[in-house]
């Protein structure tokens, strides 16, 4: 599910961004630490680092099961219902080490992606990938807020990297556990 979420969140930004921005970057979602970019990454570039997973506690009825009634062939279906599960994302920005103001070029490439995804309070579902295409509506949801890190600063610290700019982006998925 998760890289199909990565996968949907690549298609979405190709889709909101202008051309002119869509065409020149790279969508990374390595952590942002002091040795970014990775090598197989070309700057300018936007990261979308995924830095938490969690089931929405008020919600989990994964140890339910669902009886079904199938209409082929009037067949019970034992199964788990889906889980609703939030994915939090540190999205920052990574201009060109050729622009003469790096810090605005980092800016208003932030300020592109937060546009584009600010559009949809809902993924769109032509921008759904894989088995995110079955989340019954309305699901995916995603919104900019503050996630559950505890302090930007820490994280930061934490993976060797400098205080950057940095948009928090939550989505939360319907999680399927059959198979």
């Amino acid at each position: 599910m998760l890289v199909d979420l990565n996968r949907t969140l690549v298609s979405l930004l190709k889709m909101e961004l202008e051309p002119n921005i869509r065409d020149i970057i790279d969508i990374s979602f390595a952590t942002p630490d002091e040795q970014f970019p990775p090598v197989n990454t070309t700057l300018p570039a936007i990261d979308l680092f995924l830095y938490d997973v969690r089931v929405k506690p008020q919600m989990k009825t994964y140890d339910l099961w669902v009886d079904e009634t199938s209409t082929e062939k009037d067949k019970g279906l034992h199964r788990r219902p889906p889980v609703l599960v939030e994915c939090s994302y540190l999205i920052t920005a990574w201009p060109s080490d050729s622009v003469p103001n790096p810090e605005e070029d980092e800016h208003h490439l932030l300020n592109e992606v937060m546009i584009a995804l600010l559009r949809h309070s809902r993924i769109p579902e032509d921008c759904l990938q894989g088995r995110l295409k079955s989340n019954a509506p309305p699901f995916p949801v995603a919104n900019l807020q503050p996630g559950r890190r505890q302090s930007i600063e820490l994280f930061w610290q934490a993976v060797g990297g400098k205080l950057k700019a940095a948009l928090d982006y939550n989505v939360i998925i319907e999680a399927t556990l059959d198979r």
